[in-house]
């Protein structure tokens, strides 16, 4: 009968951890709403300060939203999820802004178009077709 309890509590042991790795470290629940999402959707790009960014993939994206997360280096990132025509076709994209913790500014992030990440000059020439819309 020992070893039995020995044995339930081998398995019990790994089981707890396991559950506290995935409480901390699981899915999160997006955050759609915060003072960095609103800072990213009112500010504009340098070749177009008369348009804000929520107005640009607003009337450029037929659909879309606004996620804020941090990185594990304590970054902010604000991302935009929408669906955008990029070449005519319709196309899945991830836009990522990375946000000073004072918000006095951003750098852009990565870009993901239909899930494949996009060089540093393309990302820039679609930024630019959005606001130029």
């Amino acid at each position: 009968m020992q070893n039995v309890s020995k044995r339930t509590i081998l398995w019990i042991v790994p089981i707890i951890i396991l559950a506290i790795f995935w409480y901390f470290y699981g899915p999160q629940k997006e955050i759609t709403d915060n003072e960095y999402i609103s800072y990213i959707k009112q500010s504009s790009i340098e070749t177009s300060p008369n348009i804000n960014l929520e107005n640009a993939f607003g009337n450029y994206c037929a659909e879309g939203k606004w996620v804020f997360f941090k990185t594990q280096k304590d970054h902010n990132v604000v991302e935009f999820k929408g669906e955008c025509p990029v070449n005519g076709d319709a196309n899945s994209v991830n836009l990522q802004f990375v946000v000073e913790d004072d918000q006095k500014g951003y750098k852009l992030g990565a870009l993901l178009l239909n899930g494949e990440q996009q060089s540093a000059e393309q990302r820039e020439d679609f930024l630019n077709m959005v606001v130029s819309k």
